[in-house]
C-alpha cells in the first residue's frame, strides 16, 4: 500500500512554469513505477507522462513534450513534473498514479494507487 499526495498546483498565466511534487509514502517507492495524468472538465482522465523503478526511462503525451519533465527521487519517495509554457489546454486536475508491477503504462486503468489531485490553472 502506498499513499500519494500531490501539491505544487496553482493558477499561472500562459507561458508560465509550474512543478507539480508528489510524496509517497511506504518504503517500497523505488519498485513503483509513476505516472502523471490529468482531467479537465467533461474530459476522460488523460495521460501526460511517466518515469520508470530507476527514473532511467520517461514517457511523455505527445501534448506536453518538449514542455513537461517528469523525475523522481527515490531518496525522498517524490515525483515530479516540471511544467513550462504552460497554456490554457493544460488546465486540469493533476494526479499523480503508482504502478505497483514497476511497468510504465500511459493506461491510467493499469495503475494501483491515486493521489487526491491538485488543481493547475492557465490563464490566456
Amino acid at each position: 500500500q502506498v499513499q500519494l499526495v500531490e501539491s505544487g498546483g496553482g493558477l499561472v498565466q500562459a507561458g508560465g512554469s509550474l512543478r507539480l511534487s508528489c510524496a509517497a509514502s511506504g518504503r517500497t517507492f523505488s519498485s513503483y513505477a509513476m505516472g502523471w495524468f490529468r482531467q479537465a472538465p467533461g474530459k476522460e482522465r488523460e495521460f501526460v507522462a511517466a518515469i520508470s523503478r530507476s527514473g532511467g526511462s520517461t514517457y511523455y503525451a505527445d501534448s506536453v513534450k518538449g514542455r513537461f519533465t517528469i523525475s523522481r527521487d527515490n531518496a525522498e519517495t517524490t515525483v515530479y513534473l516540471q511544467m513550462n509554457s504552460l497554456k490554457p489546454e493544460d488546465t486540469a486536475v493533476y494526479y499523480c498514479a503508482a504502478d505497483r508491477t514497476g511497468v510504465v503504462y500511459r493506461n491510467p486503468a493499469a495503475y494501483d494507487y491515486w493521489g487526491q489531485g491538485t488543481q493547475v490553472t492557465v490563464s490566456s
